[in-house]
């Protein structure tokens, strides 16, 4: 398989109808590293948003289990993605993240934030940092399959194509954008649990090339200080360093599809082990839109 051989064969395709299967070259064959990034500095943008971050201070759940918190956070996106959006395993991944929302009063714009995120951090970090960036129809396969998440997750106005996901979360962000120490806690509580994936010594340096990585509004929001320009280009270089190097080697076999590789469960997981203890107790609830279920798009 030639290194563009899916690119040409997903710019012959509708992104619509063959979305699961784009979502998935995308996540597992075409960027699967850079994918994971985008999605982790998305993951970083929601802490900027004082009544998103103030909800995750009080459960305290990035403090007392900061690993398991960002492995359920992937988790779920691949238990939604790897069969497609859709698929009855995305449906049963859906059921569950619902029952655990379901315990908090979320304004619907906020769900829709945090949707937003999921696919415009993946594409400007794709963009920017991947090997190529990503063609017309992949970016509106991705919104498609976040539009299809989001009716099952319950939420309202869920736009339709990427550039509406986009106006929306950039539009969110200049209006919700705002220093709280909640925000700062939350925050450090995360940048505390990645570094700790490296040895003592190296996690100062570890905390700044994140920070490096990150743009002065999410910065101010979160109360930390933007980086030397050296260090952000030396940071940006070295990631467009990686990117030449991916771009001229082979494409991934369809016999080796990426998988999500995380610290909490060493000897695999279940869908049950995915959040809180607590959350298994709540009952699971049908989905408000059921994609497998005849009857209007939600």
């Amino acid at each position: 398989m030639g290194r563009y051989s899916r690119l040409r064969a997903i710019r012959r395709m509708d992104p619509e109808r063959d979305h699961a299967q784009i979502t998935r070259w995308i996540t597992q064959y075409e960027f699967p590293w850079d994918y994971r990034q985008g999605v982790s500095v998305a993951f970083l943008r929601d802490f900027g948003v004082p009544r998103i971050s103030q909800l995750l201070d009080r459960t305290q759940e990035f403090e007392k289990a900061g690993q398991k918190r960002y492995d359920d956070t992937l988790l779920f996106g691949y238990e939604m993605t790897e069969e497609g959006p859709g698929s009855q395993r995305s449906r049963a991944a859906v059921r569950h993240l619902n029952r655990i929302h379901a315990r908090y009063r979320i304004p619907n714009e906020d769900f829709l934030y945090v949707l937003a995120t999921t696919i415009v951090g993946p594409k400007r970090w794709i963009d920017r940092f991947g090997w190529r960036p990503l063609c017309e129809v992949e970016r509106e396969a991705l919104a498609v399959s976040a539009a299809t998440t989001g009716r099952m997750m319950g939420i309202e106005n869920v736009p339709a194509r990427y550039a509406d996901f986009e106006k929306f979360h950039d539009d969110y962000e200049r209006a919700r954008y705002a220093y709280d120490p909640a925000n700062h806690r939350v925050a450090g509580a995360t940048f505390r649990t990645v570094a700790a994936w490296y040895p003592a010594l190296l996690r100062p340096l570890v905390a700044r090339v994140l920070l490096a990585l990150l743009d002065r509004p999410l910065l101010e929001a979160l109360g930390y200080p933007e980086q030397p320009r050296r260090t952000r280009r030396l940071v940006a270089g070295a990631l467009r360093a990686r990117a030449l190097l991916v771009r001229l080697g082979p494409a991934r076999p369809e016999s080796r599809p990426a998988r999500v590789r995380v610290r909490s469960y060493p000897f695999g997981y279940t869908l049950d082990d995915l959040g809180p203890a607590w959350a298994q107790s709540r009952p699971l609830e049908p989905l408000p839109w059921d994609p497998a279920k005849p009857g209007p798009r939600g």
